[in-house]
């Protein structure tokens, strides 16, 4: 059978933001406070992504009844001792460790966006997996060095349906190595080969994937892949790694669990 033609990928839909995905999801936003939201990051040198990061989800969607930082202890004499800060075991290096408090921490929560700022360890990579082990049940977003922490037991969470991967063509390629998937994301190929293969990939796996390739951003879910011109956003090749991004999609598909894909557009897409 033939490779489909860019003319014939009627999976690929350009130019997403047209749709106004984002004005649509955003009127299933409640209107008294509800919803939870652990965003899990940070080491004994670097947590201040997720301090922005919560300051700007507190600011923009207030109607969030919970927003919790998980941090290691090894920052608790450098951050005040406030209620939405929940501190775990820290592992020498200054992340996490593995914990029975840290591996259930994620009971009540009704969505986990991991971070970053994890630092490169092992034991640190040891304490995240068993966190997804055993909080099957709870949709959680991967990015930022979080991706590369989690990367190596993609096998052991990319069939679970509720993952989203906010992450650049490098660190997919990680992953797609990890679970042997036969086809390569090369940074080197045109858009469309990338496209295709995000289309392949997300009818393989029940994944939703956020990227960057060529001045796109690209959104994949079940195979249908949407892709938005970056200076159509409000974003930059920089900037959209900032955590916002992935934190506007956290949020959008909360309250929009039956809609993957385009939650993943109006995360990128809605202006706060």
């Amino acid at each position: 059978m033939a490779a489909p033609s860019v003319k014939s990928a009627d999976f690929w839909h350009k130019n997403a933001e047209l749709l106004n995905l984002a004005g649509e999801l955003s009127w299933n936003f409640p209107e008294q406070k509800s919803g939870s939201l652990a965003i899990i990051g940070g080491n004994s040198s670097n947590f201040s992504t997720e301090v922005k990061v919560s300051e700007f989800v507190n600011l923009h969607f207030p109607f969030l009844k919970t927003v919790d930082n998980f941090f290691p202890d090894s920052l608790k004499s450098k951050l005040p001792s406030l209620g939405n800060l929940k501190f775990f075991e820290s592992s020498e290096s200054g992340s996490f460790r593995r914990s029975p408090d840290f591996r259930s921490s994620l009971d009540g929560y009704e969505f986990a966006l991991l971070l970053g700022d994890f630092s490169k360890n092992s034991e640190t990579a040891l304490a995240a997996a068993e966190l997804l082990k055993f909080n099957p049940e709870v949709p959680t977003l991967l990015t930022r060095d979080a991706v590369d922490l989690l990367a190596e037991d993609a096998e052991n969470f990319i069939e679970r349906g509720n993952i989203t991967l906010v992450a650049s063509l490098v660190q997919l390629q990680k992953l797609f190595r990890a679970v042997y998937y036969p086809k390569m994301l090369l940074l080197s190929s045109p858009i469309f080969p990338i496209i295709e293969t995000l289309h392949k990939f997300t009818l393989s796996y029940p994944v939703s994937i956020l990227t960057f390739h060529e001045g796109q951003v690209i959104c994949a879910h079940g195979g249908k892949v949407l892709s938005v011109d970056i200076e159509k956003t409000s974003y930059s090749p920089i900037t959209l790694w900032s955590g916002e991004v992935a934190a506007k999609i956290a949020i959008f598909k909360m309250f929009n669990p039956g809609k993957p894909l385009d939650a993943l557009v109006a995360g990128l897409t809605y202006k706060s």
